[in-house]
């Protein structure tokens, strides 16, 4: 008869999330993971497989309990642009925010540490940048349409801008000790949406 699990497979992957979120994919090892999570390694091998299908799990989950509050936000029927201003806001005080400044992004994370030679969360990334680029164009589009801004607009080329911005005040909020260089950068961008 096969044993029942004694831990719940969930939490531990939020709290599997958590401590790669802190400390990195590569800073983080299955020990320390065994110790934090307290589950013995072959039942973490069991359920989540390899260290690294465990981080791509976790991001995962990152990015479901991350993008639908913010698509939606973005899909709201009535004006675009006051939605995709309060996300560029958004981001730049999370950026700044000591208790998430030195965290980061896991997504941003994830394309600095791993992306460049690891083509799975290279794709995982790219599906989480695609969804919220899509989300931004059209928002925008809705904007030219509602004559939010000039119809000479691109709102694709304006969504790609955004969101390098975004994951830009991502990284440098993570790494300067100066909230305003995060908050003065999302304040000249926001002038793109007038």
């Amino acid at each position: 008869m096969a044993r029942t699990k004694e831990f719940d497979p969930d939490a531990a992957l939020r709290s599997a999330l958590e401590l790669f979120w802190r400390r990195g994919y590569e800073a983080t090892s299955m020990a320390d993971l065994v110790e934090h999570l307290g589950i013995g390694r072959a039942s973490l091998y069991a359920t989540f497989g390899s260290k690294h299908d465990l981080y791509l799990k976790a991001l995962e989950r990152y990015q479901e309990d991350r993008l639908p509050p913010l698509l939606r936000d973005l899909s709201r029927p009535g004006p675009a642009l006051p939605a995709v201003r309060a996300l560029i806001r958004r981001y730049a005080a999370e950026s700044a925010a000591d208790d998430l400044r030195l965290r980061g992004c896991l997504v941003t994370n994830t394309a600095a540490e791993l992306a460049p030679h690891d083509p799975a969360a290279a794709r995982s990334v790219e599906r989480d940048w695609d969804r919220v680029e899509t989300g931004l164009h059209m928002a925008l589009a809705r904007a030219v349409a509602q004559d939010e801004l000039p119809a000479d607009r691109d709102p694709l080329a304006l969504a790609r801008t955004l969101l390098v911005l975004l994951q830009g005040l991502r990284v440098v909020g993570k790494a300067s000790t100066d909230p305003g260089r995060v908050r003065d950068a999302a304040e000249q961008v926001l002038t793109l949406l007038e």
